[in-house]
């Protein structure tokens, strides 16, 4: 077989391969990547480009290679699906850098963004004056997420001709199953006063793929169980 065929050849078999280890990471691998995402992404499509323009690599090594890496892949999003600690890890935490209005410039500059940078983004959310937002942070694929102050957002019906307090972000206090201590203490609350409060409402932690505590005191459980997504309210 001349070259230029055999490169053809090779092309069109690792587009194949590419597609089908595309579909087997999934549509995460399409969205915003994380740290090892983005490594996999570089090194698969490095090994890909190498099988097709030379002619002189081991074909069967590598797609050995292109598998093991996938299989890496894979394996690494099934542990963070299960570990919390892990998936902090690998994807990275999200950087408050606004809160009670306020800039955290400490946050910034571990993060390596510049007021310039940090205005632009906002920008891109059509935020155009800092005073205007009560809670803004950066989440782990490098999106930034905003919460504007109660008099700058949309009037919703049931806010019509109410004084309403302040409202802050809610605080995921129930993540995979597993209470979030941490979370809770920040708050002044702790796992014994929400396992009783759940407790009452015949709730098991368990059962709980994520839980929000919102400042008016309400409770959202999103299930394990596909189903409606469940309001309780907490009482003090």
């Amino acid at each position: 077989m001349s070259e230029w065929l055999e490169v053809i050849a090779r092309s069109l078999f690792t587009l194949v391969v590419l597609f089908l280890l595309t579909k087997v990471l999934g549509k995460k691998q399409l969205s915003k990547l994380s740290y090892f995402e983005y490594i996999v992404g570089i090194v698969i499509g490095d090994i890909a480009g190498t099988l097709t323009m030379n002619t002189d690599a081991n074909l069967f090594n590598g797609l050995t290679s292109l598998f093991i890496w996938a299989g890496i892949s894979v394996a690494i999003s099934v542990i963070s699906l299960k570990s919390k600690a892990f998936r902090d890890v690998v994807e990275g935490k999200a950087s408050i850098f606004i809160k009670d209005g306020k800039i955290l410039e400490e946050n910034l500059k571990k993060e390596r963004i510049s007021a310039d940078e940090l205005l632009e983004m906002l920008r891109k959310k059509d935020v155009f004056s800092v005073n205007e937002v009560e809670f803004a942070l950066l989440e782990a694929d490098g999106e930034l997420s905003v919460l504007l102050k109660r008099d700058y957002r949309a009037v919703r019906p049931t806010e019509l001709w109410l004084h309403l307090p302040e409202e802050k972000e809610p605080k995921a206090v129930v993540m995979d199953g597993v209470v979030m201590s941490d979370v809770l203490n920040s708050i002044g609350k702790t796992k014994e006063w929400l396992e009783n409060k759940l407790a009452e409402k015949q709730i098991n932690i368990n059962e709980i793929y994520l839980g929000q505590l919102h400042s008016d005191g309400k409770l959202t459980l999103d299930y394990f169980e596909d189903g409606d997504l469940d309001t309780k309210q907490l009482e003090e």
